[in-house]
């Protein structure tokens, strides 16, 4: 299994659509991070973008990220990702915790564009 992260310094980008980059962990079948790589995020809206196929194509099946759109969230929902919002903190901290059964989604989306949700 694959997760995915939107990432800038080690830490969950709290915009999904806008982060600097992806951090995807492979995971094995005792649920330990065997791999990292980085996968370069594209330009503009994430809901508009690739970056959901690309995903998937790559075997990520869950989407770990802080606050995103409806948009994004059905996006990748059609591409066979789980998104679980309401992350923040260290990604692989994030991570492992997700896998221990620690980390849920919070259910909370943006409803807007250009704003500043979640951000500090």
């Amino acid at each position: 299994m694959k997760i995915a992260l939107p990432s800038k310094d080690n830490v969950i980008d709290s915009h999904f659509g806008h982060c600097d980059h992806f951090t995807v962990y492979t995971v094995n079948e005792q649920k330990e991070i065997v791999a990292e790589e980085k996968v370069a995020s594209p330009a503009g809206c994430g809901c508009k973008s690739n970056i959901a196929s690309t995903l998937s194509a790559m075997g990520v099946k869950v989407m770990l990220a802080g606050n995103m759109g409806d948009g994004a969230v059905n996006v990748l929902k059609n591409s066979g990702i789980q998104v679980v919002r309401g992350c923040a903190g260290e990604i692989r901290s994030v991570a492992e915790g997700f896998l221990s059964g620690r980390v849920f989604d919070s259910g909370e989306g943006c409803h807007a564009h250009d704003h500043n949700c979640g951000s500090h």
